[in-house]
């Protein structure tokens, strides 16, 4: 039986090690999505080889029809924080993306995304992936038991800040299983002490989203991507963390 806490499904240890087992093929899957990322290759090719690699590795597009979402992959470049659609848009040098992929494997999801530069990018640019990627390790680092969900938002939220750049506040992060979105949210702000306690058993995505610019946000003209509201570039990075009697587990690294 799933036991819940405040609407949290809890995971048991069996169905965190099919979850691992699920991670470790989607982290493979995206590492080989990032080696084809350069300047000429269209945005709708890295959907096709996205396709093909669930294929090979026997698990199923996690993302593709829901909410009628049209892809399996979400490539979001530049001022995209999110959902952006494969397209016939050309990568060019100078650009960064942010690939986002979901699968499922034996009945459980699996989420990841990682953000990255399309030849050389600026300095700054480089910087903002990276203070984004740093506040997700930081994030995880908090991810133990008795610590709560605030302490993982005001971690990140505190990190990006001080950097200069902005969280974006209106999407967030979000628990994970036998369905791709569960309770609880993960939001990438928040105050210490405050929200749900982390207890063995939880299972979540932990995803910052950051912008060089302003946090405010607006859809895109595809109706699906969110884009930064002033065109400023955005970075975002996601993995999933489970909150184990031995301590936090890591799902999707690469």
């Amino acid at each position: 039986m799933e036991k819940k806490a405040n609407k949290i499904v809890l995971k048991t240890q069996k169905e965190i090690e099919i979850m691992v087992q699920g991670g470790r093929i989607l982290a493979r899957i995206m590492g080989e999505l990032k080696k084809e990322v350069s300047p000429g290759i269209r945005t709708k090719d890295l959907e096709k080889k996205a396709r093909e690699l669930i294929k090979k590795y026997k698990a199923e597009p996690a993302f593709l029809g829901y909410d009628n979402y049209p892809a399996v992959l979400c490539t979001s470049v530049n001022d995209v924080i999110v959902h952006g659609v494969p397209s016939e848009y050309q990568l060019k040098e100078g650009d960064i993306l942010s690939l986002d992929l979901g699968i499922k494997y034996k009945g459980y999801y699996a989420d990841m995304a990682v953000t990255v530069p399309v030849g050389k990018v600026p300095p700054e640019v480089l910087r903002l992936i990276k203070v984004t990627k740093k506040a997700l390790k930081r994030a995880i680092k908090k991810t133990r038991s008795g610590n709560t969900i605030g302490d993982i938002g005001n971690t990140i939220q505190r990190y990006v800040e001080k950097r200069g750049f902005s969280v974006i506040k209106e999407l967030c992060g979000h628990g994970i299983g036998k369905e791709l979105h569960e309770e609880p949210q993960i939001l990438n702000y928040g105050k210490r002490k405050t929200g749900p306690k982390l207890i063995p058993g939880m299972v979540f995505c932990i995803e910052p989203m950051v912008s060089m610019g302003s946090e405010r946000i607006k859809k895109s003209e595809d109706g699906f991507g969110y884009r930064t509201l002033d065109g400023s570039l955005s970075a975002h990075f996601e993995h999933i963390v489970a909150v184990t009697k031995y301590g936090r587990k890591v799902l999707t690294l690469i």
